[in-house]
């Protein structure tokens, strides 16, 4: 079921849109500071109320594929580091008891480190952008940057990097975001809709800062990423069985619909992921459309993504266009509540897919050509909402594991950048970078708050760590 998006406020109430004069937006983010200092970032302590952080985990994982929670507990497993990448409920519900600037924008929900990352525009070119949209929520600008800052302190602990190297990056992510912010609050509209960073972009800066063996290594993720298309897919996931290109299985982190259904459940199946399929397309664009109905159902997976994603349903369904080896790989993965809602509110969307998807446009310059979402009725009488894009249109992410102090800088300031462009697309860049200032406060604040932070996400990790090795948690590593 496909529904039209929610009027705004001064359409359901029958007026324009207000209009600030520029100078009443400065004011606006001037006026903040007297009730949420920019020192006062810098500040965080647990609260005495503060729940139990794996009796949220337990309570997040109550709606997931039981059979996946424990691949996701070990995938958390890992490195605190992993574990911050799955604890997004948890750093929400610590930044509800902060205060709140009102300065609202599109927030990714999920703003760490490994959530930026390349990806093909429609016209082909790799761009840079946030990349994972599962969180997305209108809220303040600063839970975002908060999130991001904090994921950099983690990731520096988790390289070895010592105190003094890692309140520099810190500092970086903040004054990258602030600086960026006071340039576009400076652009006209149209300059700052169409503003984007390209890959080609990034490789210059990186060229001048890394050295020659770090060239090459990002030269050859790159080209990697480049490379990963529905062929590369198509090689890498398929074969042919009786000249049907079929999925091929990998349980469980790739489960073929032929290992979850019996032979005489199949066509109820099949029917099932058309019906997806048919339903998606009512929410693309009439060309979309048109180009996606060119394709036709030939098979269906459930797969494992990510790591705070393992649980949630994802399925990535093979596409057949001119013949058998014209695939498009498409991946339909459920969208539930945001972890931003119980402290925020709720979505203005009747479906967490659109949801997602309306939140991904807002805040990327370009988005997936194939990006649509869909609500279906599961065959256990459950509906449930998905989004669905392509599963591989040369997508790349940084491998921050291999990443040296010189190398991070560089990526802190490009996220920095990323993150304040999509926030400014919308929310008030001019009122978000009065209240920033010019000064180095806001960039101090920040990466203050990183470390004490990350000080709370190990004494997190210790938690959990603990609840496994007690039995009141199930993992499965090494997947």
């Amino acid at each position: 079921m496909v529904e039209a998006g929610p009027p705004s406020a001064a359409a359901r109430n029958g007026r324009a849109k207000p209009h600030p004069t520029t100078a009443e937006r400065v004011e606006r983010g001037r006026a903040i500071r007297a009730t949420v200092p920019r020192s006062s970032m810098a500040e965080w302590e647990p609260a005495p109320d503060r729940r139990d952080p794996v009796e949220l985990l337990e309570e997040q994982a109550r709606t997931r594929v039981q059979e996946l929670v424990p691949i996701r507990h070990g995938r958390m497993l890992v490195s605190p580091f992993t574990f911050y990448r799955g604890g997004a409920f948890l750093m929400a519900a610590d930044l509800d008891a902060s205060p709140r600037t009102g300065l609202t924008v599109q927030l990714c929900g999920d703003a760490h480190l490994s959530n930026f990352g390349a990806y093909a525009a429609p016209d082909r070119r790799l761009v840079f952008s946030v990349n994972d949209f599962d969180e997305t929520l209108p809220g303040p600008f600063e839970w975002d940057v908060k999130r991001l800052v904090a994921s950099f302190a983690v990731a520096g602990r988790d390289r070895g990097f010592d105190a003094r190297t890692r309140k520099a990056i810190n500092r970086t992510v903040g004054r990258a975001y602030r600086e960026s912010m006071r340039d576009f609050s400076a652009l006209g509209k149209l300059d700052l809709w169409y503003a984007r960073i390209d890959v080609d972009e990034i490789a210059a800066r990186f060229a001048a800062q890394a050295s020659p063996k770090e060239v090459k290594r990002f030269d050859r993720n790159v080209a990697k990423t480049r490379s990963k298309d529905s062929l590369k897919a198509f090689g890498k996931l398929t074969e042919m069985v009786d000249g049907q290109p079929r999925i091929v299985g990998d349980p469980p982190l790739i489960v073929t619909i032929e290992d979850v259904a019996s032979d005489a459940e199949r066509p109820q199946i099949e029917a099932f992921f058309r019906g997806i399929i048919r339903d998606y397309r009512r929410s693309l664009p009439s060309d979309r459309r048109h180009l996606i109905e060119q394709f036709q159902y030939a098979h269906a997976a459930r797969k494992v993504v990510g790591v705070g994603s393992v649980g949630t349903r994802a399925w990535i369904l093979l596409m057949q266009g001119r013949d058998a080896y014209d695939p498009l790989f498409l991946q339909a993965k459920e969208a539930e509540a945001s972890v931003l809602e119980p402290f925020l509110g709720k979505t203005a969307y009747a479906n967490h897919g659109k949801r997602v998807v309306e939140g991904q446009r807002l805040m990327q310059a370009a988005s997936d050509l194939m990006l649509g979402w869909v609500r279906v009725d599961g065959l256990d009488g459950v509906s449930r909402d998905f989004y669905v894009r392509q599963l591989w249109d040369q997508k790349g992410s940084a491998v921050v594991e291999t990443m040296r102090p010189d190398t991070m800088t560089t990526y802190a300031q490009v996220c920095g950048w990323t993150l304040a462009k999509a926030h400014a697309r919308s929310g008030d860049p001019v009122a978000i970078a009065s209240y920033l200032g010019s000064s180095t406060t806001f960039d101090r604040s920040l990466a203050t708050f990183a470390e004490t932070y990350a000080d709370q996400n190990e004494r997190d990790f210790a938690a959990f760590r603990d609840a496994v090795d007690a039995g009141r948690l199930s993992a499965t590593t090494g997947l």
